[in-house]
């Protein structure tokens, strides 16, 4: 069976009773499908078990088709199907929009529910209650998870994408996760935030500021991935920083910035329990990469 049919195919399958599967969000195929198509989300754990509920044995005639044809989305979910034993799946050439193009029906309305447009440019203000950073820091026997709290920040977009920010940590919010038991954790949190650390008493913010974005891929503005630089300050020192970072606009306006990268502490002038620095630490060394992620929600000024 061709693996690849035109527009012109699907509607003669379709009157010869073939099934046509809409495999992108619930979301999207309520806003917009082909007309008499069902809906399995490719996404969803649950895919194939959909699948089974919509069809009535492994030799059924099935098109699969997702909004544009431009990634591997349909071409994935054939291959599950193949791979679950469905012997008849083929893929709509140019998915949902093809079909459209060509003027053939369809059901619900005329736009994707996420429709994959490029930010506003302008200036986005940080959302502190939707904003984070975690961290995780290591010793040779544990390792420890906390966060700390934005207090403020902005994120200016131009031309579609992100080009610079600010934002401000409160170094006496940090929190730690891990450990249960209160009495341990407030000695960790304590210690933390000691001179041996952060000397928050001294230092008790932290910031980072990216002055750059470069750009890793332009086709697919739903989720605009780049190479942020830019210079992170604790303890009131300052040092470059490069990472990769990942911006995506909402359906609301918002938009949403994630990235996860990790630094050499000593650089910052922390160097408690680092083998670079001190001898015959036993049981007090502590490793000098920590783990950052951010997770910011900015919305439009």
């Amino acid at each position: 069976m061709t693996e690849i049919i035109r527009c012109n195919e699907l509607k003669q399958r379709l009157d010869e009773g073939a099934v046509v599967i809409d495999v992108m969000t619930p979301e999207d195929y309520a806003a917009c499908h082909v007309a008499g198509a069902r809906n399995a989300c490719i996404y969803e754990i649950i895919f194939l078990d959909r699948v089974a509920e919509l069809v009535s044995g492994l030799d059924t005639d099935l098109i699969v088709y997702d909004a544009t044809g431009a990634t591997k989305t349909a071409e994935v979910a054939r291959d599950r199907l193949l791979q679950a034993g469905y012997t008849r799946v083929s893929i709509l050439a140019g998915g949902l929009a093809a079909w459209r193009e060509a003027g053939l029906p369809v059901e619900g309305g005329a736009e994707p529910a996420f429709p994959e447009t490029a930010p506003a440019d302008g200036t986005y203000l940080l959302d502190p209650q939707k904003s984070r950073v975690e961290w995780i820091g290591r010793s040779l026997n544990n390792r420890h998870i906390g966060q700390l709290a934005i207090i403020e920040g902005n994120l200016v977009v131009a031309a579609g994408r992100p080009l610079a920010a600010d934002i401000i940590v409160d170094m006496h919010a940090l929190t730690d996760f891990d450990l249960q038991d209160p009495a341990y954790r407030d000695m960790l949190i304590a210690h933390l935030k000691s001179e041996d650390f952060l000397a928050v008493d001294r230092f008790p913010t932290a910031s980072l500021a990216i002055r750059g974005w470069e750009v890793k891929n332009e086709v697919f503005p739903i989720a605009l991935g780049g190479i942020a630089t830019g210079e992170l300050t604790i303890r009131g020192l300052r040092r470059p920083v490069r990472f990769p970072a990942l911006a995506a606009p909402q359906p609301d306006g918002s938009i949403k910035v994630h990235a996860a990268f990790d630094i050499d502490r000593t650089l910052w002038d922390i160097c408690y329990g680092s083998y670079r620095y001190f001898e015959r630490l036993g049981m007090h060394l502590v490793h000098d990469i920590i783990s950052l992620e951010l997770f910011i929600v900015a919305k439009k000024e």
